[in-house]
């Protein structure tokens, strides 16, 4: 996804911000505050002013020290590295490269420096995914604690950590603060509103399936609206070339484990009630005891990442992907399929990331009206025909302020500032006006917001519903995510290429997982918080057990259902 950082970029540029001063300095503040943030913060300019006091003020102890920090590549790291951290620098003389690079390359530099102990950044911008890993090995520094003690005097008064949405994905079951969220976005379901709404398109609807065209509650009215798309002439909305009725991607790639550990089989049903995330057995299908000891993934040690519900789910990607989406699809990376949909050629998709709201509200394109509306809206995941009340039902990444043990003191508190720099409530509201993810309540309920929404498609409503609970990244059930996410798109690859079922390629997945947990368990590097691996009993023993796994349903096909839209938001509200 590219920003276009146009306007933002030459202001930095013509009020000379990129030029390191000779001490730090309020009029530089003051020149950020009057150019780039305007009236975007849910600040008034006095508090504005005092904000950045305190940065200038706590900063002047490391005036001239260069910091590197580093994140993955989306639109609010762009905007985070080519925007605020010259202003940093400008503001604080601290200078920081902030480096965008892949996300798996950025979770392979992190676990570098977990392994050997050298400094390779004064802190990560590191998905909360990371929140079990982080909270075992003690490799970072638990923020709570930092702001009480090494951390306390370059600790912004206003950080207001209440106020962050996230911060329940980022604390560890001891209570401790390990990451400060400053991105946040879900994966939501995505569809052609104008197409849902047409006169013609819902009359024959209606006469092929007996019931009304509308957002889909479960997986069997998905497909229902899969097959009535995929092929279907709407050449009376003036629609060109050919209509597909799911979008997805399938190449064996490391975004292809993410597909399914983001949620997917949650979304099916796969998993334990709880929030944020089930317990006993979580989406990966890790069963841990009531010491937060993993215990298992395979059925056989009481997991679920090979039962039927996990089967199910893949099946039905696979067969979905095959029959409704695009031919080149199957071939595509997340990055790679994000933007298809904004096209104009695709009815829904299951599991839309929000983060591509920013790419698919541009002016011009043909999912967009010409008064800046757009013709599509998110709503709500469908679940699957294994879901229960109180599971979870969808993903939210939570991209996080990571500080290292491994880094030095001075180097980490230079650090911190420009962290809380990036996420503190005078630039919150622009930041997010730019990247559209979400990290603060204050942020989410001002009126800027309230004026933007019926531009964005659902978005904003969806962060201010109660639903938003539901949506949550990876938990603490997963011990090392490094180690165990690689093994899951290589083993649904399998899957996706035909060269295994799904029921082989999930058996292979949950013996690989196992197979971790067990060195994990005879290493003893996590202690006491490490797994304690299950005995092996028979499948029949777990699947009579209450809660998952679940036993395999006689009929996988549960009669379909949906609802209007409007009706949807109206419940949110």
């Amino acid at each position: 996804m590219k920003l276009s950082l146009n306007s933002s970029t030459a202001l930095v540029l013509s009020l000379g911000l990129l030029s390191t001063p000779a001490f730090a300095d309020l009029e530089a503040a003051k020149a950020f505050l009057d150019g780039e943030i305007g009236d975007l913060s849910t600040l008034s300019r006095a508090e504005q002013e005092a904000e950045m006091q305190f940065f200038v003020d706590a900063a002047k102890p490391y005036v001239g020290m260069d910091i590197k920090v580093v994140s993955e590549t989306i639109a609010t790291h762009q905007y985070e590295s080519e925007v605020l951290a010259p202003a940093f620098e400008a503001i604080t003389g601290i200078k920081v490269t902030h480096d965008l690079i892949g996300e798996g390359d950025v979770v392979e530099k992190l676990q570098t420096q977990m392994q050997s102990g050298e400094n390779i950044y004064d802190a990560y911008i590191n998905d909360s995914d990371l929140i079990g890993t982080h909270w075992r090995y003690k490799q970072v520094r638990n923020l709570t604690d930092w702001m009480a003690g090494d951390g306390k005097d370059v600790t912004l008064p206003t950080l207001d950590v209440d106020d962050f949405i996230g911060t329940s994905f980022t604390t560890g079951p001891d209570g401790k603060l390990y990451q400060l969220p400053t991105q946040q976005f879900a994966n939501l379901y995505w569809f052609r509103y104008d197409w849902f709404n047409d006169e013609k398109n819902k009359a024959d609807f209606k006469a092929a399936f007996g019931y009304d065209l509308g957002v889909p509650v479960n997986w069997s009215a998905y497909e229902d609206i899969a097959e009535f798309f995929t092929g279907r002439d709407l050449s009376h909305l003036d629609v060109e070339g050919e209509v597909f009725g799911n979008m997805d991607y399938g190449k064996k790639d490391p975004s292809l484990g993410w597909r399914y550990t983001d949620a997917w089989m949650s979304m099916a049903g796969m998993g334990d009630s709880g929030e944020p995330n089930g317990l006993p057995v979580d989406e990966w299908g890790i069963r841990v005891n009531e010491n937060s000891q993993p215990t298992g993934s395979c059925v056989a040690r009481g997991g679920a990442t090979n039962s039927p519900a996990a089967v199910y789910a893949v099946t039905k990607a696979i067969d979905w992907l095959e029959k409704y989406s695009p031919p080149a699809a199957a071939g595509m990376t997340f990055s790679e399929a994000g933007p298809i949909p904004a096209q104009g050629n695709v009815a829904q998709q299951m599991f839309w990331y929000t983060a591509f709201t920013a790419a698919t509200v541009e002016p011009g394109l043909p999912v967009m009206n010409e008064d800046g509306t757009p013709k599509w809206r998110m709503a709500p995941s469908p679940h699957g025909v294994y879901w229960k009340e109180g599971q979870k039902i969808g993903y939210q990444d939570a991209g996080s302020w990571t500080l290292m043990e491994s880094t030095p003191v001075d180097r980490a508190q230079a650090a911190w500032l420009y962290a809380q720099f990036v996420v503190s409530k005078t630039v919150d509201l622009k930041k997010s006006d730019v990247g559209l993810t979400f990290i603060r309540e204050s942020t989410i309920d001002s009126q800027h917001f309230t004026d933007r929404a019926d531009k964005l498609g659902g978005l904003v409503e969806f962060y201010r519903s109660p639903a938003r609970v539901q949506w949550s990244p990876t938990g603490t059930n997963v011990p090392d995510y490094p180690k165990l996410a690689q093994l899951w798109w290589q083993n649904i690859g399998d899957a996706m290429s035909g060269a295994k079922t799904p029921q082989e390629a999930l058996d292979q997945l949950c013996a690989d997982q196992e197979k971790v947990l067990s060195r994990l368990e005879r290493a003893g590097v996590q202690g006491a918080l490490g797994p304690k691996l299950n005995d092996e009993m028979s499948a029949e023993h777990w699947l009579s057990q209450p809660g998952a796994p679940y036993a395999k349903l006689e009929n996988e096909d549960e009669a379909p259902k949906t609802i209007a839209y409007d009706e949807l938001i109206k419940s949110w509200q």
